[in-house]
């Protein structure tokens, strides 16, 4: 028996490592092909199909995308809105989910049934666009961050890991007259960690690909398009639909296929970079606050 159940064991290992492998392969591949169709011609693209190396490696793909005089101001005003954003975003979390968890708060169960009320049951982009004319952001930078600072889902799954947090601690230091505040800085914020650097990866992420309000809050100052409004006028402008007055008018259009995947690639490397930083934190931080409400 406990030969047989050591076999299964190995064939189960076996049977895991290559399915691990297959599912790897299924996801990197693709993006491996976008980049190197990135550098290729429009016929090798046409007729080779697919393929992770070009025959003849071209940079005209990513001279003509930066050819654009905005890329520049916009890869910074993407930058800039991911750092702030993400400051934000995770300053309104923490706060509001850990006054969620704590059962003492008067009014707790009221504003809990309002944050899930507000996560099933959206207003929708015309009453946004109202009410961020009504306080005056149009066009400002602002108009980018405050209507996305909260994510109903981050909140309530942080509010549980706050809630798993041991309530002696809390107690301990309220004894020797701590404040909440205090408590908070110095006691629940290290033992968070892992679930802050999580969402703050979330929130990163949801801000470096966000372009849809600047499209509707910044009608008339280009000056704040984020690195992806403009990235999505390039490809429509591979396909003829915008003018092309912003790109050099002397440089020959590369491929159409090659600029999207380009763009692709472009808008993706900058954030690929964080992940390495919190991928220790990432699992951690999703199961413990998942595991009590």
């Amino acid at each position: 028996m406990i030969r047989n159940d050591s076999t299964l064991s190995r064939i189960f290992d076996v049977f895991n490592v290559l399915f691990l492998i297959a599912f790897t392969a299924v996801t990197i591949l693709p993006f491996i092909y976008i980049i190197g169709s990135s550098f290729a011609s429009q016929a090798e693209i046409a007729t080779r199909g697919f393929f992770l190396i070009p025959r003849q490696p071209r940079l005209e793909a990513y001279t003509y995308i930066f050819s654009s005089q905005s890329l520049p101001r916009a890869l910074f005003v993407s930058i800039r809105l991911t750092v702030v954003g993400t400051a934000v975003s995770m300053l309104v979390t923490t706060t509001f989910a850990y006054a969620l968890s704590r059962k003492y708060l008067v009014g707790r169960n009221v504003m809990i049934y309002m944050v899930i009320f507000a996560m099933l049951f959206q207003g929708g982009t015309i009453p946004m666009f109202l009410t961020v004319r009504g306080l005056g952001l149009l066009n400002s930078f602002w108009a980018l961050i405050l209507p996305q600072t909260i994510s109903i889902w981050n909140l309530i799954v942080l509010k549980n890991f706050f809630q798993a947090i041991p309530a002696e601690l809390e107690d301990s230091a309220k004894i020797d007259g701590a404040s909440d505040i205090r408590i908070f800085i110095q006691i629940i914020l290290p033992l968070s960690v892992a679930a802050i650097a999580t969402f703050s990866l979330f929130y990163a992420v949801a801000y470096w690909n966000s372009f849809q309000p600047a499209l509707l809050f910044l009608p008339s100052n280009h000056e704040l398009w984020p690195l992806q409004l403009i990235l999505r006028n390039i490809v429509m402008l591979t396909a003829g639909r915008i003018d092309d007055a912003a790109f050099d008018p002397a440089f020959v259009q590369p491929p159409a296929d090659s600029i999207r995947n380009a763009v692709i690639v472009f808008a993706t490397v900058p954030i690929l970079v964080v992940y390495p930083f919190v991928q220790k934190y990432f699992t951690k931080g999703i199961m413990i606050g998942a595991i009590k409400g």
